[in-house]
């Protein structure tokens, strides 16, 4: 036969026995690996507080809490509320049965207990394998979350943006002059063409053409500001918006760099090609409001007639060049 200490000690590792003398006599064998050898043998009341219902300091008092669920915390680990009930023993001692009530995912973590350190028909495990489910699904509805929105910033990402240069797209441009327009920004508007491309495509081949708008591309974004948008427009047409940029001397030598960068290529593929820009730039001044879609109008009538003007080139809209596009095939 089981004797009734070690029946105790198997169904209930969370228990205190205590004797008349208010000794502490058994210890559960979970409770005596939380708090160590600090219990076994010492008073009752000088390792354990109990706070409510009552403050009992004798083991009479503790015997008249025998109906009542108890809260009481260990001297060794105050942080930790626990519930217990009293059982008199009838020879003046009780035993105490214990468990962490609410406070059990906190002692799970702090203590690293395992379903081994509860009795077989605590409910305690059952909601620790609630909490473990809540915290998977939890953690699984973030990783699904974290992904979808991944993919949703992915999608949108491609949606502005040209699948060849990395730059921004006919969309990502129409955003941009949507802003403007609905802003009192000043801004400076330039439309870039490459020259002659149309004979590079034609005499060496469409991969050499697909190397010269990267190569393009990559000038576009090394000298240009994080703020400025740039879009190819298909072919070898690109568009940059500067917004706050009206400065004509700065302008200009933003237009030369850009075309004197692209001149000066040295990557295999383009080593032979002669490469070139024209480039027609149009202002929008905060006091004098000028819809995007007109001032990209003008910056089409610059670049044309920086085209007539021989190419390798840019010029300022004026009002003299009319509002009119003069008649050019593409890619000249």
């Amino acid at each position: 036969m089981i004797a009734a200490h070690d029946l105790m000690a198997r169904l209930r590792p969370m228990h205190l026995c205590v004797d008349g003398c208010g000794c502490i006599t058994q210890v559960g064998r979970s409770l005596d690996r939380i708090a160590g050898e600090t219990l076994l043998g010492r008073p009752f009341f000088d390792r354990v507080a109990i706070f409510g219902p009552a403050r009992p300091v004798c083991m009479a008092e503790l015997a008249g809490l025998e109906t009542q669920p108890i809260r009481l915390s260990l001297t060794e680990m105050p942080d930790i509320v626990l519930r217990g009930c009293v059982i008199p023993d009838g020879d003046g001692g009780a035993i105490i049965d214990l468990s962490f009530g609410i406070a059990i995912v906190d002692a799970v973590r702090k203590f690293n207990l395992s379903a081994q350190d509860f009795a077989p028909c605590d409910l305690a495990v059952e909601l620790l394998f609630l909490q473990e489910a809540k915290s998977s699904a939890i953690s699984a509805s973030f990783s699904l979350n974290a992904r979808l929105n991944g993919e949703k910033l992915a999608a949108e990402s491609d949606a502005v943006t040209d699948e060849l240069t990395g730059l921004g797209n006919r969309r990502a441009l129409d955003n941009a002059m949507s802003r403007l327009g609905r802003s009192n920004t000043a801004y400076a508007m330039l439309h870039l063409d490459l020259d002659r491309f149309k004979q590079v495509n034609d005499t060496l081949g469409h991969d050499v053409g697909d190397a010269l708008l990267k190569h393009a591309a990559r000038v576009m974004r090394r000298v240009l500001r994080k703020e400025d948008v740039v879009a190819r427009m298909g072919g070898d047409e690109f568009v940059i918006v500067c917004p706050g940029l009206v400065d004509r001397a700065r302008l200009d030598q933003l237009a030369r760099q850009i075309i004197g960068d692209l001149s000066a290529s040295v990557d295999p593929p383009l080593a032979k090609v002669p490469i070139g820009a024209s480039i027609g730039i149009a202002m929008a001044r905060s006091d004098r409001k000028l819809a995007p879609d007109h001032a990209l109008k003008r910056a089409d009538i610059a670049l044309y007639a920086a085209k007539r003007s021989g190419r390798g080139c840019h010029r300022f809209w004026q009002p003299e060049l009319g509002e009119t596009l003069c008649d050019m095939a593409p890619g000249e």
